[in-house]
């Protein structure tokens, strides 16, 4: 396979064909994640078929999504945040690799390097202190035909200014309640990512697909699963950042600036 291709499926979850490899963000593709339901319809199976890479963020349920790493398969090749790769490998997934924020991977033409990431890494949240622990991370993606910056689960941090100038960004503008905790980009923090990170475009991730079953009826909800990418995109144009905001509802391909010139 060739050409750079994206598809937005939910949440954070983002089919991405770059290098000639198929990657998948933060895999949820599900009804249900937890005690959230999902709001948009489903992905369908051909939309996550023939994956090479899976590459998660932090542990967190709503990233990884063990019923949907299951759909997978377990011969998958999975990416974590160094630290979690052995309680993983226990949930029974036989090709599991830890990569730590500087550190690069490759897969055929491929390069995926870890970033830092400002958010809980602990599999039940902040609030909670069993269970597995290991650093968020996001990703830098890069070959001939683009690079590509998944930021997972993050606030702003100084670091991100060392990250671009990126093809793509795939930002984060809100997420599946009411409110945000610490650790997360609402859609004013994410326009200002955007141009930290010098992307030429940037893909609003991270909302309108997840909810609390009380709460999603309710006026403030269907906004706040609705509003934040189009607040984002204000955003960005107010600020007068260079950045093509690539709006795309859960579910759709995601239509790409023309490409420019990697040689």
């Amino acid at each position: 396979m060739s050409g750079f291709a994206l598809r937005f499926l939910g949440h954070s979850t983002v089919r991405l064909e770059l290098g000639g490899r198929v990657v998948l963000t933060d895999p949820v593709l599900t009804a249900r994640a937890g005690g959230l339901v999902r709001v948009v319809p489903v992905p369908p199976p051909e939309s996550y078929a023939g994956v090479d890479l899976v590459l998660l963020s932090h542990l967190h349920g709503d990233h990884l999504h063990l019923p949907s790493l299951r759909l997978l398969g377990r011969r998958t090749r999975i990416v974590v945040p160094r630290g979690a790769g052995r309680w993983l490998a226990g949930k029974g997934f036989e090709r599991v690799e830890e990569i730590a924020p500087g550190e690069t991977l490759t897969d055929g033409d491929l390069t995926v390097t870890a970033t830092e990431a400002v958010h809980s890494g602990h599999r039940w949240g902040p609030r909670l202190t069993h269970g597995p622990q290991s650093p968020a991370i996001g990703h830098l993606l890069e070959s001939d035909e683009g690079k590509v910056y998944h930021a997972g689960d993050t606030d702003l941090f100084d670091g991100m200014c060392d990250l671009g100038p990126v093809d793509v960004a795939l930002l984060p503008v809100w997420g599946w309640g009411p409110n945000l905790g610490p650790g997360h980009l609402d859609p004013v923090r994410a326009a200002r990512a955007a141009g930290i990170v010098g992307a030429r475009a940037a893909v609003p991730v991270h909302w309108g697909t997840l909810a609390l079953p009380g709460l999603r009826r309710t006026a403030r909800m269907r906004r706040l699963l609705a509003d934040p990418p189009r607040v984002f995109a204000a955003e960005v144009k107010a600020a007068g950042i260079a950045t093509e905001v690539l709006f795309t509802e859960p579910g759709a391909d995601v239509v790409l600036p023309a490409p420019t010139d990697h040689a």
